[in-house]
């Protein structure tokens, strides 16, 4: 290996790379390579390094040099797995993206590599004449590849309809013609001819074959995923991330094992732990007789890997001998990694295959219980465990959370920006006054507006959550909701709301007043009908507790809060603020009957009467501070004067206009032509 390397080659032989090169190999690249250095079953192949990305880009070409390296190391890949790329006893190939950082599902994956008219009787001989499943992997590669390379990198579809749309629907269409309800009940005869019917799409859509060359394909799905690191979500995915465009992606070709290769066959995704709930248990999902992709997509209903039932169906009952393999594969990964794993694999004919392992993705209240077990267990130092668990992940797991297992039986309807953590389930309603009435009468309602303004403050207030179709991170509607600990999903581009009829459509879903609705603010899901909620006590003697007193006995600085009501200063109290760091006074206004005379004094159009409204204030802020210093007993109290960010006052509605013109005594002219000079394009910078 040398600092020059541009491919590096990995089996449970022979491995170049290792975790320590994620900026080289990408998170997925580094992981296999360690993966084989601990010996555990993974498919043998090679890297590309992520700075091919970006010569590639330049260029729009894999070069030459490039092309006979990949040769090179496709026979040593041969060698090990003791088949032929494109040869009598095929080699087939996946090829997966890995950027450094994880950016799940935004990149491109395409299998089965090396099916041709020239290898499939091959391959068909080398699985006993299984007829079914090599149709069955040649109609996926046919799909993926069509859908890739030829669609979203060569761009070569020029009718609106997607071609994967194109394909699935004549997949529905035999299984309607034939009866069928799952993919499973299809035929070999029915893949074959499904198999021919994609190439007939392909070459009326694009105006070209599908390609018969197995080296073809390859160098077509390479510079395809090289091309994904540009494509749309993966550019949007890194804008909110803030995730850097100039690393690139490196690019694992990896040999192929199948589990779609019958009954003693399938695939799955795992977690050490359980994500949603921290709990020390074997969590995750497979299916039988099925490919990588079938798990996440949605066609068919996966199976647990283990449950308390021992049903048949779970992993545990229907593979022993595999389950027994991968329970052994969860504790050297996580002993190895020292910390939570996300795993993938495939089971082949009874063997078990690892195909990725990532550090997993969890709520904030799992993050703070594998953090603290994993000190009990000596995994890790006190010191770790606190630096592990992130800020907003605390704050996250003090608010309402969905229940583990309805977050698992259920899918998003749609998803917006995750504007404020915790979850939140009621009715729909679709304006402030109706959210306040409500509200008022002890229901749990959810406000569904585009946007939101102070206006909307009093009904928002009553709102067990909030979401709306426009605005960011940023806007009005995140950050009051933020502010009063509430979930709130903003921007949600599938949401369209017709007030007048009192109804919203998400996607193709319609919600009428009064559906129940699910929000999960931490995560921007939305879901429809009522998911159950909980909330976890701050007990003393939990994990949380636990590690905020290691985190006392770290720390070098005194904690003070942000507190603008007396209310916030009681609750910062008993999460041991030892102080008020700032109080935004002109929070003390956004109260129903407080803002309407606020706005008063800004509308004011001389100084007489501005010092006049600003006097009528005056109690209001006497009383609250007089609450806040009562309730710090001594403490320091920071307090912002009043500097009021005037686009959130005066973004207000007609009838509200007409209010303040009768009680000011002046036209709702005026009020109109003062509220227009004081709107700001860009509050954020000022102007």
């Amino acid at each position: 290996m040398n600092n020059k390397q541009k491919i590096y080659f990995f089996s449970q032989l022979q491995t170049d790379g290792d975790q320590n090169m994620v900026d080289v190999l990408g998170g997925k690249g580094a992981n296999i390579a360690e993966m084989c250095k601990l010996g555990l079953p993974v498919p043998p192949g090679f890297t590309l390094a992520t700075s091919l990305c970006s010569d590639y880009l330049k260029t729009k070409s894999l070069s030459v040099s490039l092309k006979k390296n990949i040769k090179k190391n496709i026979t040593k890949t041969e060698g090990i797995i003791e088949r032929t790329f494109g040869g009598s006893s095929p080699l087939l190939l996946s090829v997966r993206s890995g950027a450094p950082v994880s950016m799940p599902g935004m990149m491109e994956t395409i299998l089965n590599i090396g099916l041709t008219s020239k290898t499939i009787p091959f391959m068909i001989d080398a699985t006993g004449g299984d007829e079914r499943f090599v149709y069955d992997s040649y109609r996926r590669l046919i799909m993926m590849y069509a859908d890739v390379v030829m669609e979203k990198a060569l761009k070569l579809n020029k009718s609106s309809c997607p071609i994967r749309e194109l394909m699935e629907k004549e997949l529905d269409s035999i299984k309607k013609i034939n009866g069928y309800k799952k993919d499973s009940n299809m035929k070999a005869k029915d893949w074959k001819v499904l198999s021919e019917k994609y190439l007939k799409i392909v070459k009326k859509e694009f105006g070209v074959p599908f390609p018969d060359d197995h080296y073809e394909q390859l160098y077509g799905a390479v510079a395809a995923v090289f091309e994904s690191w540009n494509g749309k979500r993966a550019k949007e995915y890194r804008s909110f991330e803030k995730i850097s465009s100039s690393m690139g992606t490196a690019v694992n070709v990896q040999a192929m094992v199948f589990g779609n290769l019958g009954k003693d066959s399938g695939t799955g995704v795992a977690f050490t732990r359980n994500p949603s709930t921290g709990e020390n248990v074997f969590f995750g999902e497979w299916l039988p007789n099925a490919q990588g992709e079938d798990v996440v997509a949605g066609v068919r209903t996966p199976h647990p890997i283990i449950d308390e039932k021992n049903s048949n169906t779970s992993l545990s009952v229907a593979m022993p001998k595999a389950f027994e393999d991968l329970k052994d594969v969860r504790k050297r990964l996580e002993n190895h990694f020292d910390d939570m794993q996300d795993i993938e694999f495939t089971i082949q004919e009874n063997k078990l295959w690892m195909l990725q392992t990532r550090r997993g993705k969890r709520t904030g209240i799992a993050a703070i219980k594998i953090a603290t077990d994993m000190v009990k267990e000596k995994l890790i130092t006190k010191e770790v465990a606190v630096g592990r668990v992130r800020p907003l992940q605390i704050y996250e797991s003090l608010l309402k959370n969905i229940v583990a297992e309805d977050l698992n039986n259920n899918t998003p309807v749609s998803s917006g920006l995750p504007a404020g953590p915790g979850a939140s389930c009621g009715s729909a309603v679709f304006t402030a006054e109706k959210a306040e009435a409500l509200g008022k009468k002890g229901k749990k309602v959810i406000l569904i507006r585009e946007e939101t303004s102070p206006e909307d403050i009093h009904g928002m207030h009553y709102s067990e959550g909030i979401l709306t179709s426009r605005g960011g991170l940023t806007s009005h509607a995140a950050l009051v909701a933020r502010g009063w600990g509430k979930s709130c999903v903003v921007g949600c581009q599938d949401l369209t709301i017709d007030k007048s009829h009192k109804f919203a459509k998400i996607a193709d879903k319609k919600i009428k007043e009064g559906d129940q609705i699910t929000l999960n603010g931490s995560s921007g899901d939305i879901y429809l009908g009522e998911l159950r909620l909980f909330q976890n006590p701050l007990d003393n003697a939990g994990p949380l507790s636990q590690l905020l007193s290691w985190a006392d006995k770290i720390r070098k600085l005194k904690i003070r809060t942000n507190a603008d009501t007396p209310e916030d200063c009681e609750k910062a109290l008993e999460f041991g603020a030892e102080g008020v760091g700032l109080c935004r006074t002109e929070h003390m206004f956004f109260d129903e009957k407080r803002v309407h005379e606020f706005r008063k004094m800004i509308l004011a159009q001389d100084k007489d009467s501005r010092t006049s409204y600003l006097k009528n204030l005056l109690p209001f802020q006497t009383k609250d501070f007089y609450k806040i210093f009562k309730k710090m007993d001594g403490l320091p109290v920071t307090v912002r004067l009043l500097d009021p960010p005037l686009h959130e006052f005066i973004n207000i509605q007609r009838k509200e206009m007409e209010n303040l013109a009768n009680d000011m005594g002046i036209s709702l002219k005026v009020v109109e032509e003062r509220v227009e000079s004081l709107k700001e394009a860009n509050p954020m910078l000022g102007h």
